[in-house]
């Protein structure tokens, strides 16, 4: 399986980088990391023509315009190990944009992640992941309480993320945005 995301702008992938090396210095998280890019997942696919896929994220971004999202407060996905995230508002412009992305990739895949479908779609950025249980959570939340997460991120990009190893890795990032030919 494949993820689609939205690699973060600079600023936004320093803030997040230096939370996750807070969480791995402070309690030892450092799960996270088998994603070594902050990010935001539009959907996972299992893609039987990768190269179709690629001519399609190129075709969708030469299309589209860079466009802001905000993110507020933190977020907990339950579990034996749980979650510990930023989420992202969902507004009309990235529920177009994940709808569009949804619909048509599910056109070229054999199995999409259930977990972004349009319906079930909850954007986050991750902050901890894999290595939490659930009595490190106080503490943990308790230390991120003295942060601001009313954040406000430019999207510019799609990205596909695929698992090499143990981590997931960049495979090709396309730009937002028509090319400007250079003479």
């Amino acid at each position: 399986m494949i993820a689609i995301t939205s690699l973060l702008d600079k600023q936004t992938s320093e803030r997040v980088s230096e939370l996750t090396q807070l969480l791995e210095d402070k309690f030892g998280l450092n799960g996270v990391k088998i994603t070594p890019y902050p990010h935001l997942t539009l959907l996972t696919a299992e893609i039987p023509d990768m190269e179709e896929l690629k001519q399609y994220l190129e075709l969708t971004c030469y299309e589209a315009q860079n466009f802001k999202i905000r993110t507020t407060g933190l977020g907990i996905f339950p579990g034996e190990h749980p979650v510990i995230y930023i989420p992202v508002l969902r507004t009309p412009p990235l529920n177009q944009f994940h709808g569009r992305l949804h619909s048509d990739v599910s056109e070229m895949s054999t199995e999409m992640g259930v977990y972004y479908n349009t319906n079930l779609w909850l954007p986050h950025i991750t902050l901890a992941l894999g290595d939490t249980t659930p009595p490190i959570l106080g503490p943990v939340l308790s230390f991120l309480c003295q942060f601001n997460f009313n954040w406000e991120i430019t999207l510019d990009n799609l990205t596909i993320l695929q698992k090499c190893g143990e981590y997931y890795l960049k495979d090709e990032e396309f730009r937002f945005g028509r090319r400007e030919l250079i003479y």
